[in-house]
């Protein structure tokens, strides 16, 4: 893609933000998706759109820097090699931007450098005056979290899920509970905490989080969330696989079978099922053991979800086998799923034609 291109691609992106910022536009939906559009295929070259990006946030115009902060964020995503260079950018302008419309956007950009910088600014603006700038902050740490239980950016995700509005505690707990594979007692008393709120999208996500957890106050809380009259959301399925409940929820066999979410969250609340693919495992293991001593077999869990699976370090490299999976192939039989494992992976590298002699 040539620069002036990408150029081009930029100042109709900025037509169509002006657009569909301007409170008489009645289609003001049309001409944001054709900004999203349209930057998104600018920042396709990197180098082209980086100092484009770099040049917008250093304008005069908050709908300037607003874009420009959009297509740093976009260039970030496609580009690894510009992230730095994007976050070093974004901390300078966080030390000096007022408006909140282009705070939002710098959130959501600061994020997507995947770079811990960005964890101070948000910890920074989530005591911003505007609810819509602490909400963005909430959505933005997903992808810089310390995975310290103790951390500043854990500190103020648990701040926030107590935030006087609703949409910022919602996003709030999703990101502490869910996105944020960390666990401690602080962070669980801020989930169940949250069980009791009054806006049911928060309440929700407090309780699918602490069954992430396999914290058994979660159990009966669920059970209310699938015995909705209106159904349950496919993620609450997902959280009733790994509550380790001692029999399904009354409301789950009520479910039409048909569906995935619905079969795994009724097989993983069986205990005797569970029970019986521990025995599966061990007795996986241990035949592979047998019949391939040169592989190195286990069996692991997610730390919060339920899925096992059989990771197997062999001559060439690791290979992962999901459990249910494997036992599906070999219909049940554990031994069979042992010498299917053994014949797929090849005992040494093949062998490979010689080089060239150093001279």
């Amino acid at each position: 893609m040539e620069t002036d291109s990408v150029a081009e691609l930029v100042t109709q992106a900025l037509a169509a933000l002006r657009a569909a910022t301007d409170p008489d536009n009645p289609d003001d939906r049309d001409d944001w998706r054709e900004y999203v559009s349209l930057l998104w295929r600018a920042a396709a070259d990197g180098a082209a759109a980086l100092p484009l990006g770099l040049e917008l946030i250093g304008s005069a115009d908050p709908i300037e820097r607003e874009a420009g902060c959009d297509l740093l964020r976009d260039t970030g995503n496609q580009h690894e090699a510009v992230r730095a260079g994007t976050a070093t950018a974004l901390v300078a302008l966080a030390q000096r931007e007022t408006e909140g419309r282009v705070l939002r956007s710098l959130a959501r950009a600061i994020e997507m450098t995947y770079d811990p910088r960005a964890v101070p600014v948000l910890v920074t603006l989530a005591g911003h005056p505007e609810a819509e700038v602490r909400e963005e902050v909430a959505r933005s740490f997903a992808e810089v979290i310390t995975g310290l239980p103790d951390g500043p950016d854990i500190r103020t995700l648990i701040g926030l899920t107590r935030d006087p509005d609703q949409h910022v505690r919602d996003w709030a707990t999703f990101t502490l509970g869910v996105q944020a594979e960390v666990d401690s007692p602080a962070i669980r008393a801020a989930l169940w905490e949250r069980t009791a709120d009054a806006h049911a999208g928060t309440r929700t996500e407090a309780i699918r989080a602490l069954a992430c957890r396999h914290d058994p106050r979660a159990v009966p809380l669920l059970a209310g969330l699938l015995g909705d009259p209106e159904g349950a959301h496919v993620l609450t399925f997902s959280a009733a696989q790994i509550t380790d409940a001692p029999e399904p929820p009354p409301a789950l066999p009520e479910y039409e079978p048909g569906d995935d979410w619905v079969t795994d969250a009724v097989n993983a609340c069986n205990p005797a099922r569970r029970a019986r693919l521990d025995a599966w495992a061990w007795e996986l293991v241990s035949t592979l053991h047998r019949l391939r001593p040169d592989l190195d077999a286990a069996v692991s869990m997610e730390r919060f979800g339920w899925g096992r699976s059989l990771g197997v370090a062999a001559a060439f490299g690791p290979s992962d086998y999901d459990m249910e999976a494997l036992l599906a192939r070999a219909d049940g039989d554990p031994t069979r799923a042992a010498e299917l494992v053994a014949a797929d992976l090849p005992r040494a590298l093949p062998d490979t034609p010689p080089g060239p002699r150093p001279h």
